[in-house]
C-alpha cells in the first residue's frame, strides 16, 4: 500500500486501473482530482535547471521560465483538452496522457516528468502524435514564441 495525500492506493489494483475505474487523476503533488479539475501543478514546482525535450521541438530548453512559456503557449492554442491519465509511475516519474484539440484537429500527448531529490520537476520528455498534428502545433507555437529565447526551437 502507498499513501498519497491521505488516500491509500492498493498496489494490487494499480494506479492505472484505479484511475480508469474511479475516473480520477492524481496530480504531481499527490492530490486526487476529477479530470475536469486537473491542472499540471508540476509547472509550479520546476527545478531551477529543469529541462524540456520532445517531439514538438528541436533540441531542448532549460529553465523554469522557458518551460512555463512553452506550456502556457500550448494551453492557449488548445480549444479543448481532455486528460485521460495523470499519475505516478514510480516515486520519481509522473505521467500525463491527454488529447488536445485545435484548428479542427486533435493531437495526443504523453508527458513524462522526472523528479529530483527535492521533489521538483527536473526533466520533462513530451511526445505528440500524429506527426501532421504535431507539425501544425509546432508551427503555431513557433509563431507565438517568435523572437523569444525559445522560439527558434519550433517549426516555422
Amino acid at each position: 500500500m502507498k499513501q498519497v495525500e491521505n488516500k491509500t492506493l492498493n498496489d494490487e489494483e494499480g494506479i492505472f486501473n484505479r484511475s480508469i475505474k474511479h475516473k480520477t487523476l492524481v496530480q504531481f503533488n499527490g492530490q486526487i482530482v476529477k479530470p475536469a479539475d486537473y491542472f499540471p501543478v508540476w509547472v509550479n514546482n520546476l527545478a531551477d535547471d529543469v529541462t524540456l525535450e520532445g517531439s514538438l521541438l528541436n533540441g531542448f530548453v532549460q529553465g523554469p521560465e522557458a518551460v512555463r512559456s512553452i506550456v502556457f503557449c500550448i494551453r492557449k492554442i488548445y480549444e479543448r483538452q481532455e486528460v485521460t491519465f495523470a499519475g505516478l509511475y514510480n516515486e520519481n516519474i509522473f505521467l500525463e496522457s491527454y488529447t488536445g484539440w485545435f484548428r479542427g484537429t486533435s493531437v495526443g500527448c504523453l508527458v513524462m516528468v522526472a523528479r529530483n531529490a527535492a521533489g521538483q520537476a527536473q526533466h520533462l520528455a513530451v511526445s505528440y502524435r500524429p506527426v501532421s498534428a504535431l507539425q501544425l502545433l509546432s508551427r503555431l507555437v513557433g509563431e507565438q514564441l517568435a523572437g523569444t529565447s525559445v522560439g527558434e526551437h519550433f517549426a516555422t
